[in-house]
């Protein structure tokens, strides 16, 4: 994935991810994250999450599991400072997309 890419929440907000360069530094900032692959479909979300610092690896458990079951998963970023606007968009973009990563077990 090369670019920026939009993606859309549930309230038809559109918000612009980066695939992350996983071999560079990153910031200590907050973020929004997303886990996506390319289908024939197109792109498909597997899991959208948030942190607080996207230095901290701690994130990075979800992205190792991901990869347990798929083998091209991206990891896709958008940095927002404010946990309230992180979070508010992760909801949108899971009611929109469903990620299988986000869904509860039956």
């Amino acid at each position: 994935m090369n670019g920026s890419i939009e993606l859309a929440g549930a309230s038809g907000a559109r918000y612009r991810y980066t695939p992350l360069e996983e071999h560079r530094a990153v910031p200590p900032s907050g973020a929004n994250f997303v886990l996506a692959e390319r289908t024939a479909e197109g792109l498909k979300l597997i899991y959208a999450g948030e942190t607080d610092n996207l230095a901290n690896p701690a994130w990075r458990a979800k992205l190792e599991e991901a990869r347990r079951t798929r083998a091209h998963v991206q990891v896709l970023t958008r940095l927002n400072v404010t946990r309230a606007v992180r979070e508010a968009e992760r909801s949108d973009l899971v009611q929109e997309h469903h990620p299988p990563m986000n869904q509860s077990p039956n």
